[in-house]
């Protein structure tokens, strides 16, 4: 038996806080019969329906993708470009979606969930959950420069939190370099906008690590389930902050 709110997240309309709402508003009915308060628990033979449309529950199911460049983080793109879901093993029937997203020419560590509320919890800024990036830049930052990202970049919507910043190499030559940075927030194309704002573009964006999931093993293009306890521990991170 789980509290109705949480079985609502955890299909995906919408976070428990809102749901709460939803049930509070009259909006939410339990075997045919509006549930106004926030204490009912059901089991999984309940019927439970959110603005009278009935509510699809599957087994809470969670994917690592190696998401290569040129894919749309999305179920489905009306120009008929590649998507996430698109990598999922077709005997997977669970109607999985993209936690956050990368930008199409980023590649790298994107989670697939129909876990409603574990994702909206991985996408909250209060969680700061790390997100490692490993980036080929149009030039060499200087140690002032890169104490810059480390600080905090000043960008069109505010401030940025403090990154951990490291230069794994510079070619001389071509005047290129490759940079680990770690964030936990997620604004929109928010690396390539903190090497914009030093001057520098991005020539190859990859994210490495997504907490504490990295792409050890994998191609871009693979796709693997999380095993429970890289779950368990996404979860209590959400917990312990």
């Amino acid at each position: 038996m789980d509290r109705l709110q949480k079985v609502i997240a955890q299909a995906g309309v919408t976070s428990r806080r809102k749901a709460e709402t939803l049930i509070t508003e009259g909006r939410v009915k339990v075997n045919g019969k509006t549930v106004t308060e926030l204490g009912v628990k059901v089991s999984p033979d309940d019927k439970v329906e959110v603005d009278g449309i009935p509510l699809e529950r599957e087994e809470p199911a969670y994917f690592l993708l190696y998401k290569p460049t040129g894919v749309i983080s999305s179920v489905k793109d009306d120009k008929g470009r590649k998507v996430v879901t698109d990598f999922l093993p077709e005997e997977v029937e669970a109607r999985v979606f993209p936690v956050g997203r990368l930008d199409y020419d980023t590649s790298g560590a994107i989670i697939l969930t129909n876990d409603g509320e574990f994702a909206n919890k991985l996408m909250h800024p209060k969680y700061e959950i790390d997100k490692e990036y490993i980036a080929k830049i149009d030039g060499i930052p200087t140690k002032k420069e890169l104490n810059q990202l480390k600080r905090g970049m000043r960008l069109e919507d505010g401030k940025t939190a403090p990154a951990q910043v490291k230069m794994l190499s510079a070619d001389g030559k071509k005047k290129t370099s490759i940079i680990r940075l770690t964030i936990h927030e997620g604004r929109n194309r928010q690396v390539r906008r903190m090497f914009e704002a030093l001057g520098y573009n991005v020539l190859k964006l990859k994210r490495e690590r997504y907490g504490n999931l990295d792409l050890r093993g994998m191609n871009s293009g693979d796709i693997r389930p999380l095993k429970p306890h890289e779950v368990k521990y996404l979860n209590q991170i959400s917990i312990k902050k």
